[in-house]
């Protein structure tokens, strides 16, 4: 089934978005400002967004042209009736639906329907592996373990989910901010520190020699990424 995030700083609605959807099985989260939506992306695997146009932080129609700098996730927009201008500028800047306050509920299933069966029918819900394995790192999502040359490696909650979140992309840099981010889930301040602590505890664990790793690498100036032995690094 499903993973659904509602996007809107009115907690009443998000409320009643999720008793009408949570009826048809979906798999619903929450967030309250377009920056949160965009965390919240970054770190689980989302198939559809109802996101409000208005709300602090960065608004519905912010949120959706950064989201569609990466992903092309259906995005259904929710005005308000005087937001008409809102809503060409959504559809504009890549939101594939709305819906106007206040909303039937029954539309709103119907949308999500129709939305989520076209994003099936382009192969955007194809499964993601839940086993990632970068030379001899080998992590298994669904068991949550990890093991390095066939040996188990017992992490922290923290070092599973920068590992993860490493090895899901490897080669990509992460900057420490957008580690801290994706992994707290709270804005990154002053997270170098607390992001290279972290780091430095992982590499003990899954190196052979920490200082000269394989796999957990650092780009000098930007971040950290994940390899496999033998290649190019710094």
């Amino acid at each position: 089934m499903a993973n659904i995030l509602i996007c809107d700083d009115e907690r009443d609605i998000v409320s009643a978005l999720k008793i009408y959807l949570s009826a048809e099985g979906y798999t619903l989260f929450e967030a309250y400002t377009g920056q949160e939506a965009l965390e919240i992306v970054g770190r689980q695997e989302i198939h559809l967004i109802l996101m409000d146009v208005m709300m602090p932080q960065l608004d519905g129609i912010a949120a959706t042209a950064k989201l569609r700098q990466s992903s092309n996730i259906p995005i259904i927009l929710l005005t308000a009736k005087s937001e008409s201008s809102d809503k060409v500028l959504g559809l504009n800047v890549g939101a594939d639906d709305y819906i106007t306050k206040p909303f039937d509920p029954v539309e709103v299933v119907a949308r999500v329907r129709s939305q989520l069966r076209r994003y099936t029918m382009l192969g955007g819900m194809e499964q993601k592996p839940s086993r990632l394995v970068i030379g001899g790192v080998a992590l298994d999502d669904e068991t949550k373990t990890v093991t390095v040359d066939g040996d188990a490696v017992s992490l922290t909650p923290m070092e599973y989910n920068i590992l993860h979140l490493l090895m899901q992309h490897p080669g990509r840099v992460y900057s420490s901010a957008q580690i801290y981010g994706l992994v707290w889930n709270e804005t990154a301040m002053g997270s170098e520190s607390a992001v290279a602590v972290h780091i430095r505890h992982l590499r003990e664990k899954i190196e052979i020699n920490p200082s000269e790793p394989r796999y957990l690498k650092v780009v000098w100036g930007l971040g950290y990424k994940m390899e496999a032995p033998g290649t190019t690094a710094r």
